[in-house]
């Protein structure tokens, strides 16, 4: 069998045992997100007498096909949906609490972050930024699927959601500044403080940027057409095309396929989409959405299959408290001006600051010779496993307790 067959089939069999999984879980009215993750850290720690079962773990689990898998593939997937799914004025009408929380609390976060895992867990300056970058941002897939199910009323869910599509792009220029560059700043001073500055300016902006030119002229494409099948596969094409071209002029992919998703749904829907290609591009992305969640949280559960969790329970259950502590600390102060949320909210916002697999797909892709990257690797897989499973588990009892179900 040609070795494409093979990758495929392996793929595909991790596919079937995720919808298995996500199917079972809906029967039972049980969120498929934590299913899929307990299923997939079951299967990542036993050996089952199914070679074929095995081989699709050990593929799927290399960390550059993890990398490639979320990153490049799914990442602008769940991005583009949910912008096609978040009203632009919903998210006009939070703005302030949106920026709030997407830029200052993820600075803050980061900072906190930072100097707590180098000065209690001992973590190199550079190697404690890096996991504070990772750690400092709400993950959007996670967000995306878990909350959207939780019964929220519309403000919570858009606060959450703007926050999560906006902060994971300021994260990951975090990222990348930390892991780079941030020792050579650190040398250079008060220059390199600018340096840091423009360079975190040059992605952002450039960014957006991106993203509302292609929004804007692939929305001029739908014009001509009331076929939605075309116009479903001109959406396909502006999410992929705005996160690749972003990236080739290195500058934010994931900004650019926010911004871009954005005014296509918003300027392109009133100008080119009929209520039939609305209906229909959503229900297309709605099963993309499925299959790609599906695969994403059983792989997060076999990643274990990798990780070394021996003797190191204690930086463990301190990187976690770490983390729970600067997301309490950064949200308090980052939504002080928000005077129309009250206590209830703030502590559902807390707990709802999910970490997930983008976390580790950036964990995975520093360098083999990155010095601390096994413990990174360690500190990220176990913050984002207590995330999904403790925190994704009691996020609607803790709905119902707060008496913040949608009315």
């Amino acid at each position: 069998m040609h070795e494409f067959d093979e990758v495929f089939i392996q793929i595909l069999v991790l596919l079937a045992i995720a919808i298995a999984v996500v199917g079972i879980a809906r029967k039972i009215n049980q969120p498929d997100t934590i299913a899929l993750v307990l299923v997939g850290l079951l299967l990542g720690t036993i050996t089952l007498p199914f070679p074929f079962i095995d081989q699709a773990e050990e593929f799927i689990t290399q960390s550059e096909v993890f990398q490639v898998i979320i990153i490049s593939l799914f990442l602008p997937i769940l991005l583009g949906d949910a912008t096609l799914k978040l009203p632009f004025h919903h998210l006009y009408k939070r703005r302030g609490t949106i920026i709030g929380l997407a830029l200052g609390g993820t600075f803050l976060s980061f900072v906190l972050i930072g100097f707590s895992t180098h000065l209690l867990i001992g973590l190199p300056l550079a190697v404690a930024f890096t996991f504070a970058a990772l750690m400092s941002a709400t993950d959007p897939i996670s967000v995306l699927s878990i909350f959207k199910t939780a019964g929220v009323s519309e403000k919570i869910s858009t606060i959450m959601e703007g926050e999560s599509l906006f902060n994971d792009g300021i994260a990951i220029v975090l990222f990348q500044i930390s892991s780079v560059y941030l020792l050579t700043y650190i040398e250079m001073g008060w220059l390199g403080l600018g340096s840091g500055i423009w360079l975190f300016l040059r992605f952002a902006i450039g960014g957006i940027l991106v993203g509302i030119i292609l929004g804007f002229l692939f929305s001029q494409v739908i014009r001509f057409y009331d076929d939605y099948p075309f116009e479903i596969a001109i959406s396909a094409l502006m999410f992929f095309g705005s996160y690749f071209i972003a990236e080739h002029l290195h500058v934010s992919g994931v900004i650019a396929v926010v911004a871009g998703g954005f005014v296509f749904n918003d300027y392109g829907g009133k100008i080119g989409m009929s209520e039939t290609t609305k209906r229909n591009i959503n229900s297309f992305w709605d099963v993309i959405t499925l299959i790609a969640n599906s695969l994403i949280f059983l792989i997060v559960g076999l990643e274990i299959r990798n990780i070394d969790f021996s003797g190191q329970w204690s930086i463990i259950f301190l990187a976690i408290f770490i983390v729970i502590a600067a997301r309490v600390i950064a949200l308090f102060f980052s939504t002080m001006p928000a005077k129309s949320l009250n206590r209830k909210e703030r502590i559902l916002l807390n707990w709802g600051g999910l970490k997930g697999s983008l976390s580790i797909a950036l964990a995975l892709s520093l360098p083999a010779n990155f010095e601390g990257r096994e413990t990174i690797l360690l500190l990220t897989f176990a913050v984002v496993l207590f995330s999904l499973l403790i925190q994704g588990l009691t996020i609607k009892p803790l709905i119902k307790k707060l008496g913040l179900q949608e009315k």
